[in-house]
Order: C-alpha cells, then structure tokens, then sequence
C-alpha cells in the first residue's frame, strides 16, 4: 500500500491539491479555478462555498489521477491565502457574505481614524495599519452588512480567517457539519487583532477595532489535530494549517534562519526565518511563520507587488506574447544596454510602502530602448532589484544570509536567477515546483517526509556586474524621488 501525504493550497486564482510519497515524489497533482470578483480598485470578493467546493473538487481529481488502488492518505495538510475573511454562523459555518480578499482595501477610509494607533498597532502584530489585512475587513462587514450584524447580536457570528472557515467545513465533509471553529498562528497573525509576543488575540486591538473576542476562532497550533476530513471517498487527519506563503521555508525541510527565501507569484514574497521576535521590523513585515506548543518561529517579511503583476501589465500595454519574451531573454546579449523600470504596478510595497506610482522607462535614449526585448528585460530586472533592496534591509536585522532559495513560476527564468545572484552577492538556488503545497506537507507528515530529498533543482553563484549595479542604483533613486533623475 502506497502511503502518501495530501496538500491542499488554496490560493487567489485556484485551489491545489498535491499527493506526494513517502519518497517524496509528487504523485499527482490537480488544479481547480476560481473567480473573483472585483468592482472598482477596492473591492474584491470571492465565493466562499466556491473556494470550499473547488478544495474539495481538486483533492477528488488528484486521487483519481493517482491511479493507485491501494492508495494510504497517511496526513492532510492546508495552505490557504493569508488575510482574506469569512463572516459565517457559528453554528453552522453559512456565510453571511463573500469572502473579502487580501486584496480588498474597500475599508481604507475608515482605518485611517486609526491612524494615531498605527505606531501601537505595528508594536504589536509586526504590521503597518493597512485596508489589506483582517480588523478592517470584518469592522466593514459589521457596519454595511445587515444579517453579519444580525448574527453579531445573537451570538451567532463567526469572523474567521478563510483558513479557519475552510478547515472547519472540511471536517467530515458533510454541510451543517461545520467542526470547531480554530485558527493558526500564520493566518491569525494577518487580521491586524493579533498580539504575536503573547500569541494570542489582543484585548487591546479588538477594542480600537470595536470588535469582540466571541468573533474570533479559537488559536491553534499549527501542527496537530485539526479534525478528520472527509474527501475523496477517504478519511484522513487534517495534521497541519498555515498560510501559503507561511508553508515556502518549509518546502526543502525545517524553516533555515541562514537562508532568504523568495517566492514569485502576482506578487513577491522575501522571508527570513527568525527564531526570536523581531522587535522593530519596519519598514519590513513581522510575521508568525509557525506555532507549536513550545512557541513559534517568526519571520521578516518583505513584498514586492508588482512581481508576476508587472509581467502581466507590461504584456498588456505592449499586446504581446509573453510566452515568446521569456524565451527570447535567455539569448539577450549580456552586452545589451536596457533602460530602468521604474515599476509601481500595484503600489509599491516595502520598503517604501507607497499605495499608487507611476510606471515608467527611464534612461530609453538608448537605440536598445526601442526594443521590446529591452523593455521587458528592464521590467523583470527591477522585481529584482525589489528584491535586493528587501533583502538589504533583511541583512540588516537579520544578519547575513548564506543563500537564496526561489520558489514559484518566474524561478524558471535562469536570466532572472543569474541578475539576482549578483545583486544579492549570495548562491541562487531553485527549489522544487509547488512549494507552498510541498511546505505544508512537511508539516502535516514530518515523519513521512523525513527522508524526503531537500535538494534545489538548480543553482547559480554570484558574478560581478557592473552595469546592472549601475541599474540598480538609478532604480533606487528613481523610486525613492518619485522621479526621474537626472541622466
């Protein structure tokens, strides 16, 4: 009998299931879509059931496409989007409205009467007041929302993580079968009502939100007993919940404080793995990686948002093949002279955390800047050179790094790992695909997973290069003027 390990990632854009071995192999793997809902820049909604019904669908198809007769769910795992919320019933987990994305900030006007607290709000959970995470999203569901409201009154209403809303209606499978409502410490830690010194909900935040504690799920490790699961004809013990970009430091084995771990998706997620709290982390993110029973492990975060979200712009603008530029960029002379992107898609993130910038070519006297080629080189260098800078400020607090692993689809490019292995001046290596979903089976069946290979799939050390150090450098004063500079 085949036992295997089943990873659940339920993301912005689909939701994933993965079946790895106990070598460590991925089995099978499956992908069920999602929609969103977006009206106007600030509001962005998904169906909650959707999300759950898709987990579901995609955990089906990777054990079918498994072909193993005789296959052993040994452990479950859940990786879930940090900082989107559920308003649902306690007794029974409907929701009482959409599912508000991270990417929701529709409540940004009202948050900044919190202002004055920002200061007090960051010493707390590690994060700046921001429309993006959890409190402000469930404060606007209480004062528009009519029947949320009417829940709160009568007791009833549970404003979850969507992590907890989605583990809580896996349990067993069955609608009004909802479990207990639980939560782990990396999606708690992204509602802005999180104290992650004391690592639990804060009394003190949930008054400056006006919210109360009988809202909330009730905190839990992020490895244990999470309930029994019903799917796919089978049950197996849900062992391990965390966040998507929680479960990446845990792809290639335990989280390693030496290494800067970077994923890139839409956006770009740089981490380094603390085994202390960071006790100022701005203008970078702190955040709760992992909870056990004798404390956690925390992390400093970096983003950079206009990642895989820039590819997309620039493609847009430019009405071309994306597919075909990546291509192409692995044969672009090195001699080639590219303009600067100053890239503000989706506002900048740290360490500038400047909500809307505008996005443009810089130094295109060159004959070169004519050249799509170029500019689209000129935007995939200046993810990476978000990167070093967050990766600069990690060194900072963190001290320095032995190596980088990249994770997600833009690891592919070896033009992109090359660049970032110069400007970061440290070994680039490549992990395995699906890290997220990989990470979180780590966690759910680290006895299963303990003779797993942890190796990268590729490598590159750091060259010297001159000019792109000169890039990089006119990005910097680019971004950090909000104009261009002079030549």
């Amino acid at each position: 009998m085949s036992r295997c390990v089943l990873a659940l990632d339920q993301g912005s854009h689909a939701s994933r299931a993965c079946l790895f071995d106990g070598s460590g192999h991925l089995l099978a793997s499956a992908s069920v879509p999602v929609a969103t809902t977006r009206r106007g820049a600030a509001e962005v909604e998904q169906d909650a059931d959707e999300l759950l019904q898709s987990l579901r669908s995609a955990a089906a198809q990777a054990v079918a496409e498994a072909q193993e007769p005789r296959l052993e769910l040994a452990a479950a795992g859940l990786a879930v989007q940090r900082s989107t919320i559920v308003c649902c019933t306690r007794k029974d987990g409907r929701a009482l409205a959409p599912a508000l994305s991270w990417q929701d900030h529709r409540n940004a006007g009202w948050l900044q009467t919190l202002a004055p607290q920002a200061a007090r709000i960051r010493e707390l959970t590690g994060l700046p007041l921001s429309a993006h995470y959890g409190a402000s999203k469930v404060r606007w569901c209480l004062d528009h929302l009519p029947e949320v409201a009417r829940a709160a009154a009568a007791g009833e209403l549970l404003a979850a993580p969507l992590a907890s809303y989605l583990a809580m209606h896996l349990h067993n499978g069955a609608a009004g079968a909802a479990g207990t409502a639980r939560v782990d410490a990396a999606n708690a830690a992204r509602t802005l009502l999180f104290d992650s010194a004391r690592l639990d909900w804060s009394s003190e935040l949930l008054r400056l939100f006006a919210l109360e504690r009988a809202y909330l799920p009730e905190h839990a490790p992020t490895r244990g007993d999470w309930g029994t699961l019903s799917l796919a004809g089978q049950d197996v013990q849900l062992c391990a919940v965390t966040g998507d970009q929680s479960a990446v430091p845990y792809a290639e084995g335990p989280a390693d404080p030496a290494t800067l771990y970077v994923n890139l998706g839409t956006g770009a997620f740089i981490q380094r793995p603390l085994r202390t709290r960071p006790a100022a982390p701005a203008p970078l993110l702190g955040s709760v990686l992992s909870r056990d029973n004798a404390g956690a492990i925390y992390s400093l975060e970096g983003t950079v948002n206009g990642a895989g979200a820039a590819v997309s712009w620039f493609c847009a603008q430019e009405h071309c093949d994306e597919q075909a530029l990546w291509a192409a960029l692995e044969t672009l002379d090195a001699r080639t002279a590219l303009p600067v992107f100053r890239n503000g898609v989706g506002g900048l993130g740290s360490p500038w955390w400047r909500p809307t910038m505008e996005s443009r070519f810089i130094d295109e006297a060159g004959a070169s800047a004519v050249d799509i080629l170029a500019r689209f080189a000129a935007v995939i260098e200046s993810i990476a050179f978000m990167i070093a800078a967050n990766a600069a400020l990690l060194e900072q607090q963190g001290g320095a790094p032995q190596r980088v692993l990249l994770a997600g689809g833009m690891s592919r490019s070896h033009w992109l790992c090359r660049r970032l292995a110069s400007l970061l001046g440290l070994p680039v290596q490549v992990t395995a695909a699906e890290a997220s979903a990989r990470g979180v089976a780590r966690l759910a069946a680290p006895d299963l997973a303990a003779n797993w290979p942890g190796t990268p799939t590729r490598s590159w050390q750091p060259e010297r290069d001159a000019a792109l150090q000169a890039r990089y450098h006119r990005f910097l004063d680019a971004v950090n003027s909000g104009m261009t500079p002079v030549p």
